[in-house]
């Protein structure tokens, strides 16, 4: 394997062996980064602390927490954790998560999402840095975390839209973005690489939802379908506006009672499946996979929830060859 390669599992897979497993198995074959995403279920920072202990050399990201979720001063406490009982290895994904999740899960306003997510990650940086955590309470005495400082830990945004990748290129030291087209992956680098710091090193991990093997079309179409038909208006409304928005109201129109194994794409929303997964034989992931290394500097490999153990394993070996 020539290329930084990264896993990702997403918030609706919750078998934990399967999580762990799939974290071993990717560093026994070679990958770089393995990432578990937090939404209403396991905690990441605990579960990669688990992995933690299990694995040598595999980095672990916390891909991502909601800037919502916890204080800065919990979220840089939690990351400074990890990084210490993994020997260096924790990396920390930041992002804005949804109005339906904020609101439903965490009881928070979910408003002006972007000065959140920079807030949360300027000050989230200063206490990783050693330094003091930002107060607002009149008379208070500003503290330090009680740890080493960990300048060297990244914090990953994850942003798709102008006010946040403007974040990313402001105060991150990678992006993380997922749904984006390959163009406009290669574009918002672009932009990022323009608006930031000319001594900045932001890492671009990215890359599409992955299934190799029998039956991969389905696995993959349904999960695309999950995504724009149950969870919430964002990814429906972030598909449409790169150009797909009849595959958006026909996968909607398809899945009246969507479910996140059986829904479907119809035909006339190919376009969009073929945009945002790939699928096929291990020959035909392999090679479809070969744009989006151009494009990122870590491919990241998105397995859709719920993935039998053998597809897991034969995807993961087929994107290593």
């Amino acid at each position: 394997m020539n290329h930084r390669i990264g896993v990702a599992l997403t918030p609706m897979e919750t078998r934990r062996d399967v999580i762990v497993d799939t974290a071993l198995l990717a560093e026994t074959l070679g990958y770089e980064v393995f990432s578990l995403a937090e939404g209403w279920s396991y905690d990441s920072t605990a579960m990669l602390g688990f992995i933690a202990a299990r694995t040598q050399r595999i980095r672990l990201l916390s891909g991502v927490l909601s800037a919502w979720s916890r204080t800065p001063a919990v979220l840089a406490m939690g990351a400074a954790t990890l990084h210490e009982v993994s020997g260096g290895r924790a990396i920390l994904g930041l992002g804005t998560s949804t109005g339906a999740l904020t609101q439903g899960l965490h009881d928070v306003a979910y408003t002006r999402p972007a000065e959140q997510l920079r807030r949360v990650a300027t000050q989230v940086r200063a206490l990783l840095d050693g330094q003091r955590a930002t107060t607002a309470v009149t008379g208070a005495r500003p503290l330090k975390l009680g740890v080493a400082p960990a300048p060297e830990l990244p914090i990953w945004l994850a942003a798709t839209g102008d006010l946040t990748t403007r974040v990313v290129a402001d105060v991150a030291d990678g992006w993380y973005p997922l749904f984006l087209t390959l163009p406009n992956v290669q574009s918002r680098r672009n932009e990022i690489a323009s608006a930031a710091s000319k001594d900045a090193d932001i890492t671009v991990a990215a890359g599409p939802f992955v299934v190799a093997g029998p039956g991969a079309r389905d696995i993959a179409a349904s999960c695309l379908a999950w995504y724009v038909c149950a969870m919430g208006d964002g990814y429906a409304k972030l598909i449409a506006d790169q150009g797909y928005g009849s595959a958006v109201d026909a996968i909607i129109s398809a899945n009246p009672r969507p479910t996140p194994t059986n829904s479907i794409v119809p035909e006339s929303a190919a376009d969009a499946l073929a945009e945002f997964t790939v699928f096929g034989s291990p020959d035909e992931v392999r090679r479809r996979l070969e744009p989006w290394k151009a494009a990122a500097d870590v491919l990241m490999v998105v397995l859709p929830a719920g993935l039998p153990w053998e597809k897991i394993e034969t995807t993961l070996r087929a994107v290593v060859g």
